[in-house]
């Protein structure tokens, strides 16, 4: 080998041995849950999903770029890209989601297999599916303030009140020990402007939220 070829030789070598590494790690998702939200609308309670999975990727949470949702069956799909979704740590563990998966308006969301797609920013894709068939057990709920007496009607086996500030950032939520009374009794912040009733059902995985009222 001349002493040229030699040269070039070595020279494609190191060109190879210094080339960026490009990962092809898939991202994973051990375990996601759906839980139904119901508002309160002007014609009646307005469905939400909650939509929230733990995700795993070699090169971290930040390689992450978009989680989707998917009803096959009804042809639904929703995107949920990297600056839209909320981050949530417990017990070390990072879930990623929204509160706000919803349909068209008078429509109701569809229930049976959901598929979850995690994508990273190489473009590898993990996915998971799960199932959610789950109906309210109960009627909406209801809060009502009068003056300084406030009166909760709700069926449902747990019930809040999730208070505001002036603001409407969220101050505090307050356990209530019964439906009726006065509104001192509650021992409120002073912060809080305005409550709404927060009422759940864990055997079903469903919630609802009444609109907010002022308590000042």
């Amino acid at each position: 080998m001349t002493a040229g070829k030699l040269i070039a030789f070595f020279a494609v070598l190191t060109a190879v041995f210094t080339l960026p590494s490009c990962s092809r790690t898939v991202p994973e998702i051990p375990f996601g849950f759906i839980k139904l939200v119901l508002y309160e609308g002007e014609t009646g309670p307005v469905e939400h999903f909650s939509f929230f999975v733990i995700a795993e990727d070699e090169d971290g949470l930040e390689n992450l770029d978009e989680l989707y949702l998917y009803h096959d069956t009804e042809q639904l799909r929703w995107r949920i890209e990297s600056d839209e979704w909320i981050t949530h740590i417990q017990n070390d563990t990072v879930w990623i989601g929204t509160r706000s998966i919803t349909v068209q308006e008078g429509m109701t969301l569809p229930r049976g297999v959901f598929r979850a797609v995690l994508v990273n920013k190489g473009g590898e894709k993990g996915e998971r599916k799960f199932t959610f068939d789950a109906f309210p057990r109960f009627p909406f709920p209801e809060l009502e303030i009068i003056d300084d007496t406030y009166t909760i009607r709700s069926q449902w086996p747990v019930n809040r009140l999730v208070c505001y500030d002036r603001q409407g950032n969220y101050s505090a939520t307050v356990e209530l020990q019964a439906f009726s009374g006065n509104i001192s009794q509650l021992d409120l912040p002073s912060s809080a402007m305005t409550a709404a009733l927060w009422a759940y059902d864990e055997a079903s995985f469903c919630s609802a939220f009444t609109n907010a009222v002022p308590v000042n």
